[in-house]
């Protein structure tokens, strides 16, 4: 019905597919697995018209197509339901479900005709909304609903849903599992991209496996893999022998402790202590909660039950007294939330402690900050000098820029999401450095990662997610990506 062969492409000189391909008939739900960054998005993106390959061929009905763009795919039937949520807040369902404009009566637009094609397809998925409801009113999970149901008015053949469970509680994901079953079986080619591997196990007849972008698994039956052959699929090769895993004594008195914290619809009933002196990895895929945890103890997100505590028994109740009493948040979005590109780097790595905590006094001196900017540039190694513009440092060394920020302040926790995103792999080795210099100097650190070997290699113990809790931790020789992919995908926490 649907085949991808020899699909290659380059981004500069990276190859993000090399040689990728696979196939979707007509009645089944084919599910697509790998990685970050094994090249899932790049494959979808070419099957559905968004990026032309540089080689390969896309055939659809046994016929060669090459899509100019994704409305031409959809003019052919391929319909996708992307991970980033396209709908618009400020219109109504029913404007969302046909925002190219709906059926025609007498040569204007019917809103009945539009309602009565709608309701259906709502119902089908469990949508129990008002058409004339704004978008924004919506919950996530009745959004991401809504973002399918206007894939299904298109009446498609083939539809890609990439991760559409990612933001739905555990009874809307279980019925989207059974519809999406209903529609293969009706005949829909069902391409169905997904991180929870148990969650494949249950809904996809066939499944194929990306590794750094190559076809390592290709359509194999579902009852002929398990989740973890899966893994190791995916991941290729073997965990690091214990020899090799890091010893490091918890040592200080400074902690952050977490006490039955609760955030609607992210978090329920967690609890959890890092202590000075190690490095606490949170792990979990989209959407399990871990990142609400770095919020609650940055003060960006305020728990509706249980208590946050830092080291001295402050209770970060915003993210200036967060600040205030000794947290550091370094995010990989340097860009939105890290750096003021189009300043001098010595104002960059003198704002907190000057402008957020007023450090500095009414008067700071422009050659004590310059000085303690020069230190740090030397100190993390960063290529560039006070004066440069930010814009002008390599990715690597932004980076390096938004961690000398906060150690300008000397926080006592570190809250890292992220932290080495976009960056090559010697900044990477330097920062990981300094990170676990932080550690054996007392600081308390906190760290989330995309990436599961960053995970590995900075953390004495990580805490999985799933759905809002904690549902497994890992430390000693028994961390490894093999072990933190398991445990994340081993099926769902209950639901919130």
């Amino acid at each position: 019905m649907l085949t991808a062969a020899g699909l290659v492409k380059h981004y500069g000189g990276v190859a993000a597919l090399d040689a990728a391909g696979i196939t979707v008939e007509r009645g089944e739900v084919h599910a697509l697995v790998g990685e970050n960054g094994a090249g899932k998005s790049t494959l979808v993106k070419i099957i559905s018209g968004a990026v032309r390959p540089d080689e390969g061929t896309v055939e659809l009905d046994g016929r060669t197509v090459a899509f100019a763009n994704t409305r031409r795919a959809a003019e052919q039937g391929i319909a996708i339901v992307s991970q980033e949520l396209m709908t618009f807040g400020d219109l109504t369902v029913l404007e969302n479900l046909y925002p190219l404009g709906g059926p025609r009566r007498f040569g204007l637009v019917s809103a009945r005709e539009m309602r009565r094609r709608a309701e259906p397809v709502l119902a089908d998925l469990g949508l129990n909304v008002d058409p004339s409801a704004r978008v924004e009113t919506l919950s996530l999970a009745d959004r991401q609903l809504l973002e399918i149901s206007r894939a299904l008015l298109q009446n498609p053949r083939v539809l890609i849903l990439d991760e559409p469970t990612s933001a739905l509680p555990r009874a809307a994901a279980d019925r989207l599992a059974k519809t999406t079953r209903r529609l293969a079986d009706r005949g829909l080619a069902v391409l169905y991209i997904s991180h929870f591997l148990e969650e494949v196990m249950r809904i996809a007849q066939r499944v194929t496996i990306l590794r750094d972008g190559r076809t390592v698994l290709v359509g194999e039956e579902i009852s002929q893999v398990s989740v973890d052959s899966m893994v190791s699929a995916m991941l290729g090769g073997t965990a690091p022998p214990a020899a090799a895993r890091r010893e490091r004594a918890v040592r200080g008195a400074a902690s952050v402790a977490l006490t039955g914290i609760s955030v609607p619809g992210r978090l329920r009933d967690v609890s959890l202590t890092a202590a000075g002196g190690e490095v606490v990895g949170l792990a979990g895929l989209q959407g399990a909660g871990h990142l609400a945890v770095l919020d609650a103890v940055c003060g960006r997100t305020r728990p509706a039950t249980g208590s946050v505590r830092l080291p001295g028994g402050a209770v970060p109740r915003s993210a200036r007294q967060a600040v205030a009493a000794g947290v550091a948040y370094v995010s990989g979005d340097r860009k939105g939330r890290g750096l003021m590109l189009d300043q001098p780097l010595w104002e960059n790595v003198t704002a907190v402690r000057r402008l957020g905590l007023g450090r500095d006094g009414p008067l700071p001196s422009r050659r004590h900050m310059v000085d303690r900017t020069a230190d740090l540039i030397r100190r993390l190694r960063i290529r560039g000098g006070p004066y440069d513009l930010t814009t002008q440092l390599s990715g690597g060394n932004q980076q390096k820029a938004v961690l000398a920020k906060w150690l300008d302040a000397d926080p006592s926790v570190f809250v890292l999401d992220d932290p080495t995103r976009g960056v090559d792999i010697g900044a990477r080795a330097e920062m990981h450095e300094i990170v676990r210099d932080l550690a054996n100097g007392g600081k308390v650190v906190l760290i989330a990662s995309t990436d599961l070997t960053e995970l590995v290699d900075l953390c004495d113990r990580v805490l999985v997610f799933q759905r809002g809790r904690i549902t497994e931790e890992i430390d000693g020789p028994e961390l490894s990506e093999q072990a933190l992919s398991r445990a994340m995908n081993a099926g769902f926490a209950a639901s919130l």
